[in-house]
């Protein structure tokens, strides 16, 4: 049930992180706030496909 996502940064849309969830406890999109090499600053990243 373990897969794969990729996390992208809310202001410029550069896909930074991958990471792995599990799709039956957490169902829905994963929040994280981390560093941008782009922004050069903390920003929030999302859950993308």
């Amino acid at each position: 049930m373990r897969v794969t996502i990729h996390l992208a940064c809310t202001q410029c849309q550069e896909r930074n992180y991958t990471s792995r969830k599990n799709k039956k406890n957490n169902p829905d999109r994963l929040e994280v706030k981390k560093f941008c090499s782009r922004c050069n600053q903390q920003t929030l990243h999302k859950e993308t496909k």
